[in-house]
C-alpha cells in the first residue's frame, strides 16, 4: 500500500478544472480521495469565473477558496500560511491549457498532478521539464492505466526477465464514439478534442493513442529507436486524425505497433496491449482489466486474475490492490493508484526527505516529455508517407 505516510494529516488538493460538464476533473476529484490520504479543499474550476464558483458546491469546496481563475488559486493560496494552504494542484483542462497552469503551480512550489498529454506541444513539454527539475516539486502525469494491478504484475515479470526478452509488442486503443462528427452538435467533450487549436497536432493520437504507446513503454521498458506513422481522418470535414497506426523500432531490434481508433463502430474503451518474448507472451485488456493471459508454447495457458493473497502475484501486482479476489476493481482506483504512488513523494518533500524523481512507479514529468515527442514524431512521419524518424527523446527514462 506503499511507504508510511510521514505526515500526521491529509494532504490539501486544489482542482482546476472540472466544472459543470466536464468529464475527467469529477474522475480526478474522486481518485484523488480514495485512500483517504488528501482533501479536496480549494479549485478553479473553470475558465468562466461564475461558472466556476457555481460548480465549487458540487465538490464541497467553499465559497472563500473557490476561485475565479488558476492564477487567483495560486496567489490567494500562497497568501495563506503553510498549515492551510494546499500541497497540490491537480490539472484537469483541455490541452492547450496544461502548460500555463502546470508551470505557473510549479513555479510558485506546488507539487501537480497534470492531466495527459502534458502539454500543446513538445517545446512546452520540455520547458516544463526543466521548470520541475529546476523547483524540486512532485510533478505526475495521469496516464492512468499505468496504475492497474495487473499492469504492473505484468511489469514486474516482464523486468525481471519471467517473459525472456521482449521481441515485439501490439498495442491498441480502439473507440467509436466519433464516428460521426460529434464535434458539430456542441458536444462538449468532442468539441475540444478535435480542434487543433485546444487539442494540437494530434486528434486521436494524442487523445488516446498516446496511453497505448505509454503502456508498452511501461510494461516493457524497451526503448524506442525510430516510428514510421499513418495517420488518418476519416470523417470528411474533421481538423484532426481520427484512425491511426504507428511502427516501432526498438533498440533492441524488436517490433512494437500502436493503433488508435476513434471511429469504430460499436468500440468503446478498448485499450488492450499484446507483449511477446522469448519465454513467454501476455495479453491484457482495460475492459477486462482483472484478468491477464500469459501463453507458452507447450503448456496451458494461464490466466491470472486479481488477487492481493495469491501466491504467483508478485509484490508490484499485490500492492496496487484494495479488494480482494472476485471483488472487481477498475478505472477509478487505476487512476488512484497513480496518486498514491505521488502522495509517497509529496510527503517525503513535505518531510524534507529526498524521493525519487527519475524511475518512479507514476508516470513523471519525464513520460509526459516522451508522450509529447510520440505525438510530434507521429504527426511528421505521417506528413512525410510514413517515413522513419528517431523517437529516443534526450529526457526518456529507462
Amino acid at each position: 500500500m506503499g511507504i508510511n505516510q510521514p505526515l500526521n494529516r491529509k494532504l490539501r488538493m486544489a482542482l482546476v478544472g472540472g466544472g459543470q460538464g466536464a468529464f475527467i476533473g469529477r474522475v480526478h476529484a474522486t481518485a484523488a480521495v480514495l485512500d483517504n490520504r488528501a482533501a479536496l479543499v480549494a479549485g478553479a474550476l473553470s475558465s468562466d469565473p461564475v461558472r466556476a464558483k457555481e460548480s465549487a458546491p458540487d465538490y464541497d469546496i467553499t465559497p472563500e477558496r473557490a476561485y475565479g481563475s488558476y492564477r487567483e488559486l495560486i496567489e490567494r493560496e500562497l497568501s495563506l500560511g503553510p498549515d492551510q494552504r494546499v500541497d497540490f494542484i491537480s490539472v484537469a483542462t483541455p490541452n492547450h491549457t496544461h502548460f500555463e497552469i502546470a508551470k505557473a503551480a510549479v513555479e510558485a512550489g506546488f507539487n501537480v498532478v497534470c492531466d495527459k498529454p502534458l502539454t500543446f506541444d513538445l517545446a512546452q513539454a520540455e520547458a516544463l521539464a526543466e521548470a520541475v527539475a529546476k523547483s524540486g516539486v512532485v510533478f505526475a502525469v495521469s496516464h492512468n492505466y499505468t496504475g492497474y494491478p495487473l499492469v504492473r504484475q505484468a511489469r514486474e515479470m516482464i523486468l525481471s526477465g519471467e517473459l525472456g526478452e521482449i521481441q515485439a509488442t501490439r498495442a491498441f486503443y480502439i473507440q467509436g464514439w466519433l464516428r460521426t462528427r460529434l464535434e458539430t452538435s456542441d458536444q462538449k467533450q468532442a468539441a475540444w478534442r478535435t480542434d487543433p487549436q485546444r487539442s494540437g497536432i494530434a486528434g486521436c493520437f494524442g487523445d488516446i493513442a498516446t496511453h497505448a504507446y505509454n503502456l508498452t513503454r511501461y510494461m516493457t521498458g524497451l526503448m524506442p529507436e525510430k516510428i514510421s506513422s499513418q495517420l488518418r481522418t476519416f470523417e470528411a470535414g474533421r481538423k484532426l486524425d481520427d484512425y491511426g497506426t504507428t511502427m516501432i523500432k526498438f533498440e533492441n531490434g524488436g517490433l512494437g505497433t500502436v493503433t488508435a481508433s476513434q471511429i469504430s463502430h460499436g468500440r468503446e474503451n478498448d485499450l488492450y496491449i499484446e507483449i511477446d518474448g522469448t519465454k513467454g507472451a501476455l495479453v491484457w485488456r482495460q475492459e477486462n482489466p482483472n484478468e491477464m493471459i500469459v501463453r507458452q508454447n507447450g503448456q496451458p495457458h494461464r490466466i491470472y486474475t486479481r488477487d492481493p493473497n495469491a501466491p504467483f502475484m508478485n509484490r508490484s501486482g499485490a500492492s496496487a490492490c484494495r479488494l480482494p479476489s472476485g471483488h472487481p476493481e477498475a478505472f477509478f482506483e487505476a487512476f488512484a493508484n497513480v496518486y498514491r504512488s505521488a502522495y509517497d513523494a509529496m510527503c517525503q518533500r513535505a518531510a524534507g526527505e529526498k524521493f525519487e524523481r527519475t524511475n518512479t512507479v507514476y508516470p513523471n514529468v519525464q513520460d509526459g516529455v516522451e508522450g509529447m515527442y510520440f505525438i510530434q514524431q507521429a504527426v511528421a512521419s505521417s506528413q512525410q508517407d510514413g517515413a522513419w524518424l528517431p523517437m529516443r527523446h534526450a529526457l526518456a527514462r529507462r
